[in-house]
């Protein structure tokens, strides 16, 4: 088992800023400005990265995700119980998103976030309210 420390800052200055991202933005587009630093988990990883503008919606059926703004700014919006939860980060800033719960980032200003992320993640460009795609029930997964 190999482990070790990274340095957040250096990793994030060694990657391009994603400018213009949409919920369009293919996966292609945005790969080189984010980067796993560690696995985490059977499932999951440690990644950083930066960006300017809206993500896609995003969930994650196998766990919860933890949020840290490292720069810059960011709205996020998770839906949870029904409503739209939005919580205004800026650097310094954590909060983890609960398992199964759509979210978005809005970071027209830019922002750096380090996430520890289960795997897999659905994303979708399109509102899962008006899509009527905000189920958070996912099928039990044996050990």
């Amino acid at each position: 088992m190999k482990i070790r420390a990274v340095h957040v800052k250096q990793a994030l200055d060694e990657l391009p800023v994603l400018k213009g991202r949409t919920p369009q933005t293919t996966a292609s587009e945005a790969d080189p400005s984010f980067a796993t630093l560690a696995t985490f988990g059977k499932n999951g990883g440690v990644f950083v990265g930066s960006f300017e503008g809206r993500s896609a919606w995003e969930r994650h059926s196998l766990g919860d995700e933890l949020v840290q703004v490292v720069a810059g700014s960011t709205r996020l919006t998770i839906l949870a119980d029904g409503q739209q939860q939005i919580f205004e980060m800026k650097a310094g800033m954590v909060t983890v998103v609960p398992q199964g719960c759509w979210h978005r980032f809005d970071a027209p200003e830019g922002v750096s976030v380090l996430t520890v992320t289960p795997q897999p993640t659905d994303h979708s460009a399109d509102d899962p309210v008006l899509s009527g795609n905000v189920a958070t029930d996912f099928p039990q997964t044996t050990k």
